[in-house]
């Protein structure tokens, strides 16, 4: 037997904070070592953090991540252990995403990036060069600082792997397990069994899946070990990293971390035996054969062995049941802990949310309930990191520390209802319901002075008054009555979040929250400068229809009740006065439904569908209960108000990123924001397709009737508020 004891990990990461960075990854090998790991793999980049963009520009950046390594080499930190360190590297006029893998106080060799992601949040060919040369390696030489300290003038760079006396160890950087021919492939040909990738993978709904289920196929018909390590947290930006480091061996996952987590440092270790994986490779005829004509890789040769013999000390890692989330748990989990190292990282002293009662301001605030009770949780298991900045924000004593998510929540939570004449007692009493199940420290305000205040100023300005259109109001009138509404909200939340702390005697200040969901947004459903622009979204990349879901799921797992009731009231902005013979709804001021919009979202971003081609694909999903020229009708509906609101994805409150057909303008979503919202010619071709089908029998296949739930015909109300500027 070989037995090989293998640690990677989930580092909470943040970009351009070395200090902070160096301190978990000297943490994480120091574990790694006390376990008696002699392999230990951190993140892609992890001594700058991963979402530095820009600053990946700077000269400094890279200076600073080699002065980091040198005094990681300097010190015992690589004594008998292979260290896979992620950094940017300067290669003539290149710059490179490398693993540096470490041992022994030396740079055995730099394994540039060779396929970088390019795609949907990743702009990787922004700041580095993919290394394409599958050639001998290159001698690197060193920077003098390096070379000097480390009496090692140059290291082998490019593509390759290291051979040790008893296995061979290689890199396969994040991307290029995901690309159509990924370097593992000819890398298990020429022997190599352990596979070090290093990641920067951040969190989507329903993602977890597709990424194991690709490390279990890389060992599964080549064998090898597979080790995964992940930034898990926060780094800076829209986007939480997800961990879930891991350890595969041929095909079974025998070791799997958290997926969601408040640790700044997690370390998996798992003990393996490489005959294992010897003895598959031996079993497969396949394999045999295209290694006996494989392509050479260029190798570094260490004399040094890893593994040790069969010994019944060392106990063997077995495969184990991989760990899913639900999504509602998703939802729950991913945005509290992104929420949690945005709170302590700002410099903040709490959150402060608009709690209108209705279901996205309930979900943000179920949201961060749960994180107050993660970081109780988390205390609980003796996390001094926790603790010391729930102390800090909390403004505890010293010696005290949070036991009680109510009690904490009360300290660093504060929830406003906004109310005006047209709020119904209904939400104004969820409102407050839910946050004393949370433990939020409330205020009910009413803002109908405030709004008055406005409209007489205008009266005087203009000689003119507004009026609603259930009272005879212009649709004009009736849009920027609700908007000058929605926009005093904004102004008061803001104010309450300058100068709360400074009524309740504590430092710094309240992070507004904002709640407006993904659906919300590719359609323009709000106002420009609502309530919901605020400081940070939790749920402004998730959908309405995962919203609820999230609510019910909550109510039960979370203790909030209330949040039952919240989940089943139908949704209305309440901007309009209520009227015996009238309700201001959602779906109604829309005129489509969140279904269909999710629909609709996932087709034009997911499915890469412009008007033409999502009217012919929704022309066989609806076609049971629509026409085509009905089908035309809302797709034509749908572009219309898309277009119109664009321009306020540019102002879009920036939000955790959790869904795949997110409208978010700054990183996600690159569309213009100025547009012909008549799409002449788009919708010209759709009316002659619509013409040429009538008078054919068009047949849809009947599986597709299980749809027709999607497709509830709403009748457009000329209110709609999302015209609002």
């Amino acid at each position: 037997m070989r037995l090989l004891k293998a640690a990677t990990c989930n580092l909470n990461q943040w970009a351009m904070e070395f200090e902070c960075n160096m301190k978990n990854i000297k943490a994480s090998i120091a574990e790694a070592k006390a376990a008696g790991a002699v392999i230990r793999l951190g993140p892609e980049l992890e001594v700058t953090g991963y979402g530095c963009e820009d600053h990946f520009l700077e000269l400094d950046t890279v200076t600073h991540a080699w002065d980091c390594l040198k005094e990681l080499l300097l010190g015992d930190w690589t004594d008998g252990i292979l260290c896979s360190i992620g950094m940017p590297v300067i290669k003539g006029a290149e710059r490179y995403n490398c693993q540096v893998l470490c041992m022994n106080r030396r740079i055995i060799m730099i394994r540039p990036k060779m396929w970088l992601a390019n795609d949907g949040n990743y702009r990787e060919l922004r700041w580095f060069t993919a290394w394409k040369q599958r050639g001998e390696l290159e001698e690197f030489q060193l920077p003098i600082e390096i070379s000097e300290a480390l009496s090692q003038k140059t290291a082998p760079f490019g593509y390759g792997y290291i051979q040790f006396i008893d296995t061979a160890v290689a890199a396969e950087v994040c991307e290029e397990l995901f690309s159509p021919v990924p370097p593992h492939a000819d890398l298990a040909l020429n022997g190599v069994e352990v596979f070090m990738n290093a990641s920067g993978s951040h969190h989507q709904l329903r993602k977890l899946d597709i990424r194991l289920n690709a490390f279990m196929g890389a060992t599964h018909a080549r064998g090898g070990v597979y080790m995964y390590s992940n930034q898990q947290g926060c780094d800076g930006g829209r986007l939480y990293y997800d961990g879930c480091a891991c350890i595969v061996v041929n095909g079974d996952v025998v070791a799997q971390g958290s997926q969601f987590s408040l640790r700044d440092v997690e370390v998996i270790i798992s003990q393996v035996d490489l005959d294992a994986v010897a003895s598959l490779r031996g079993s497969i005829s396949s394999f045999q054969e295209q290694a006996s004509c494989k392509v050479k890789v260029s190798s570094v040769s260490v004399p040094y062995k890893l593994t040790q013999s069969f010994n019944l000390k060392m106990t063997l890692s077995s495969p184990k049941k991989i760990m899913y989330h639900s999504p509602q748990e998703e939802i729950a989990f991913g945005p509290a802990c992104w929420l949690w190292d945005y709170l302590r990282r700002s410099g903040a002293s709490g959150f402060l949310l608009p709690l209108s009662g209705g279901a996205d301001s309930s979900s943000v605030a179920a949201i961060v309930g749960c994180m107050c009770q993660l970081v109780v949780k988390e205390i609980g298991k003796g996390d001094e990191q926790v603790k010391a900045d729930a102390n800090r924000i909390g403004n505890y004593a010293s010696g005290e520390f949070p036991t009680d998510s109510k009690e904490f929540a009360k300290r660093i939570f504060y929830t406003v209802f906004m109310g005006s004449e047209n709020s119904s007692e209904a939400t104004k009493m969820r409102a407050k319901q839910l946050a004393e199940e949370i433990g939020a420290w409330h205020l009910d305000v009413c803002i109908d002075g405030v709004v008055s205040a406005v409209l007489s100023l205008f009266r005087t300005v203009t000689g003119q008054r507004p009026r609603y259109k259930v009272d005879g109001g212009s649709n004009v009138e009736n849009l920027g009555l609700q908007n000058i509404q929605a926009r005093m909200r904004m102004v008061l939340a803001f104010m309450l979040a300058s100068l709360l702390p400074w009524v309740h005697s504590k430092p710094g200040f309240y992070l507004v929250l904002g709640s407006s969901n993904v659906d919300e947004g590719l359609r323009g459903y709000l106002t420009k400068y609502d309530c919901s622009s605020a400081d940070i979204n939790p749920i402004g990349s998730i959908s309405k229809q995962d919203l609820r879901l999230f609510l019910r799921w909550a109510a039960m797992n979370l203790g909030y009740q209330s949040l039952a009731d919240i989940e089943a009231a139908p949704p209305t902005a309440e901007l309009e006065p209520i009227r015996s013979d009238y309700t201001q709804l959602d779906e109604v001021d829309m005129g489509m439904t969140y279904e269909e919009l999710s629909v609709y979202g996932r087709m034009r971003k997911i499915f890469r569908c412009g008007p033409v081609s999502m009217f012919k694909n929704l022309c066989y999903k609806w076609g049971t209960k629509l026409s085509p020229a009905e089908v035309a009708e809302k797709v034509k509906y749908f572009f219309k108000y898309y277009s119109i609101n664009r321009h306020k994805m540019t102002t879009l409150t920036p939000s955790y990123h959790a869904e795949s057909y997110s409208p978010e303008d700054n990183r996600f979503d690159l569309r213009q924001f100025l547009y012909n919202s008549k799409w002449p010619y788009q919708f010209k071709k759709i009316d002659e397709i619509v013409d040429g089908l009538n008078g054919d029998s068009v047949a849809f296949p009947e599986e597709e009737a299980s749809s027709s739930k999607e497709v509830g015909v709403v009748a457009a109300n000329s209110s709609d508020p999302s015209a609002g500027r």
